[in-house]
């Protein structure tokens, strides 16, 4: 699919590749399909022209968007991997993973730069931070150039080099996941899994000719253009976004929990299929966007080891009666397994092909514990680590939450808190959604807490669940630390 996009983008011509909104609200076109073709082509020329080749490392801190999606297509026709540097992941940390990756040359946007440079003020209150970039490798400013800022890395004319052929097995992409600064973990895929994986997605959301996609990672950017779809960045705010929705009508529409709940409080009405990962999507959530006008509303079960693993839509989500958190059936070439002690093992031809610095290992171990149905379904019981020892009982929160996940819970945790000798405290932390009236919401709590059991809380908090990380999944030592100093007042 990689190395065919840039032609099929040439082929269309002056079709709309890449949709973002203006301020004012309107719809424009960000870039054609044969513009978005010669960006590549001008940027593997000017890559090569700076000395990269097959094998060599390029740091990427840029934003999603054409200029990203370009960048990337021009290193896989150098057979050059990528690092992508998150800015959420800590300069510390960041410098750490890097270290591994020795970057011949990082691409950095001005606001990549800004936030490592002279706003690191105020983008630590919103999370993000990366270490000095010139301490990482030679830096070149993707982009617009602001004052400070590195030399642009300009497009080059006269056509690229040839298309590289490393192979199968090499690398393509470096994406940094857990692990600490001592231990930096770093997910590698070969070029061969990197295609299996969009092949992946392809044949699960089968992006049709001349619809809209609304979306903005790379995992959707290329199967929907490679198809011959247009391609709309998502709007950043709530209401922006539902403005987008309106105008639009994707066909198509990714987008996360946290988004999807900001664009219904914002009034966002939905079309066509709406598609969404990288944090628990309760059937409560997916059944919201349907009534909000989806024709459907899938959960994506994802890792950045395997993306995509599993998929599962409202309908069926809603009607589970079992245990945990019904992710559906492994997808095509995705096989599913279980540990001795219940944690969900993955293989497939997506899959990672290692972490940086280990041998190649083809199973994944996935951090979350499951059950397997007889027909071969993945229910969700949590993470393995987020086991709470309650009175020497061992209490998956993975098990219990989605039973909270009532009409007028916005997100539902379990936490522990220590509560002296090593035991713990099994709170339950409730966000209510907008305008719900909180003594109907716990007195409608009683039902499907007395069916815990054993596992039944010692307290239910009503208030906002933190959450953190470029997915913004709910984050649970921070809930566990609100609900210590509530309980404590």
């Amino acid at each position: 699919m990689l190395e065919t996009l840039v032609p099929a983008l040439r082929a269309a011509g002056t079709r709309p590749a890449v949709l973002h909104r203006t301020r004012t609200g309107a719809v424009r076109t960000r870039i054609r399909a044969a513009d978005l073709a010669d960006l590549a082509e001008a940027y593997a020329a000017a890559l090569h022209r700076r000395g990269l080749a097959p094998g060599d490392t390029l740091g990427v801190a840029v934003r999603p968007g054409p200029r990203a999606l370009a960048v990337m297509l021009a290193a896989h026709h150098l057979g050059v991997r990528i690092a992508v540097l998150d800015p959420s992941a800590g300069p510390d940390v960041l410098r750490a993973r890097l270290s591994l990756a020795r970057p011949t040359l990082v691409l950095a946007d001005a606001a990549a730069q800004a936030v490592a440079g002279w706003a690191r003020p105020l983008a630590r209150r919103a999370q993000l931070a990366l270490p000095p970039l010139a301490a990482l490798g030679p830096v070149a400013t993707l982009g617009p150039r602001l004052p400070g800022c590195a030399p642009r890395l300009r497009p080059a004319a006269g056509g690229p080099p040839p298309a590289a052929d490393p192979g199968p097995d090499a690398d393509a992409v470096i994406v940094f996941t857990s692990g600490t600064t001592s231990s930096p973990r770093a997910v590698v895929h070969s070029r061969a899994g990197l295609a299996a994986g969009l092949r992946t997605v392809a044949g699960l959301v089968r992006p049709q000719p001349g619809s809209t996609v609304l979306g903005g990672t790379f995992f959707v950017l290329v199967p929907a253009l490679a198809a011959g779809a247009t391609v709309a960045l998502p709007a950043r705010s709530p209401e922006g976004l539902a403005g987008q929705l309106h105008r639009l009508a994707p066909a198509d529409t990714y987008l996360t929990p946290p988004q999807l709940r900001a664009a219904l409080a914002a009034g966002a009405r939905f079309s066509g299929r709406v598609w969404t990962g990288s944090a628990p999507a309760g059937a409560d959530l997916l059944g919201r966007v349907k009534q909000a006008g989806a024709a459907e509303a899938w959960s994506v079960y994802a890792l950045t080891e395997l993306f995509p693993a599993a998929a599962v839509e409202e309908t069926e989500k809603a009607a589970w009666t079992g245990d945990g958190d019904l992710v559906g059936h492994p997808l095509p070439g995705v096989r599913a397994a279980l540990a001795p002690d219940g944690e969900l093992l993955l293989t497939g031809p997506g899959a990672r092909h290692r972490y940086l610095g280990e041998e190649p290992d083809p199973r994944i171990r996935t951090g979350d514990r499951a059950t397997l149905t007889p027909d071969g379904r993945i229910a969700l019981a949590g993470r393995c680590k987020d086991m709470v020892l309650r009175r020497a009982e061992n209490i998956y929160p993975g098990l219990y939450e989605p039973a909270l996940h009532l009409p007028g819970v916005e997100l539902a945790v379990l936490v522990g808190v220590p509560d002296g000798d090593g035991d713990e405290r099994l709170v339950a932390l409730v966000q209510p959604r907008s305008g719900t009236d909180e003594r109907r919401l716990r007195s409608a709590l009683e039902t499907p807490l007395a069916r815990m059991g054993s596992a039944r809380p010692d307290a239910v908090l009503f208030a906002e669940v933190p959450l953190a990380g470029r997915s913004r999944k709910p984050d649970r030592g921070a809930a566990s630390r609100f609900c210590a100093e509530e309980l404590a007042r």
